[in-house]
Order: structure tokens, then sequence, then C-alpha cells
């Protein structure tokens, strides 16, 4: 899918935190502290970041338990790209103005992409919820 070295580490370190709830929502907070960080104007990536934050909410819903019916391989695709966004070190340095999240953009767009099946199975879950509710 992705020829990005830090990706695959992301990848290969993704089933280890999904394993364990603790380390789920522990990277889940690292998420939410970062997100509040980043300049999206910058970036010019609104929909970089609806998409990061569906991303996030899938992740919550299955970290507590409300909504399971995910494959696996899409929730290990999920994580490794939450926390190929988090990491602090990675392809292009955060740091660097405008270009320092392009890749981070990149991968979460990817990932996205690729489990978009899957995501609209959870947001289609997540507006009934919200109609019954």
């Amino acid at each position: 899918m992705l020829k990005n070295r830090f990706f695959d580490l992301a990848l290969s370190k993704a089933s280890g935190i999904l394993g364990t709830r603790g380390r789920l929502v522990l990277l889940l907070t690292k998420l939410g502290m970062k997100l509040k960080g980043v300049s999206w104007k910058d970036v010019n990536a609104a929909a970089a970041r609806e998409k990061l934050i569906v991303l996030g909410r899938i992740s919550r819903a299955y970290a507590s338990g409300q909504y399971r019916e995910v494959p696996w391989k899409t929730m290990v695709m999920i994580v490794a790209a939450l926390a190929y966004f988090v990491m602090p070190i990675d392809l292009l340095p955060d740091l660097m103005p405008i270009t320092g999240l392009t890749d981070d953009v990149a991968v979460l767009v990817a990932v996205y992409n690729a489990v978009s099946v899957d995501v609209d199975k959870f947001l289609l879950w997540e507006k009934n919820r919200s109609l019954v509710a």
C-alpha cells in the first residue's frame, strides 16, 4: 500500500497497540493532544483533518467496545495511521512549515481510502445510533 519505512514501523506496532485497550486509549489521548497543536490552515487539509477525526472516532468506539463490526486488518491499518500521525519522527518532521505534515496527511488519506468500505459502515452505524438517541 504505502512505501514508507516509518509507516511500516507504525504498522508493526499497531497490533500491539490494538491488542491492549490501555495502549489504544493512550494513542487516542496523544492524538487529541497533537490535533490541538496542528495548524491545519498551514497544511491546507481540512478534508484530511475530518478523515483523521473519523479514524479516531472508530478507534474510540472500538476501544470502548461500542463498535466491533470492523475487521482486525482494518483496525490495524487505522491504528498504524494514527500512530504514524503522532510519532515524533517520520519522513518529514512536523516542525517544517507547511511540508512537515504532508507525509502524515498522505498516509492518513491513503489508509482512509483503503478502508473506506469499513469507514462507511461505521458512519452508517454512527448515524443510526444518533437517530435512536
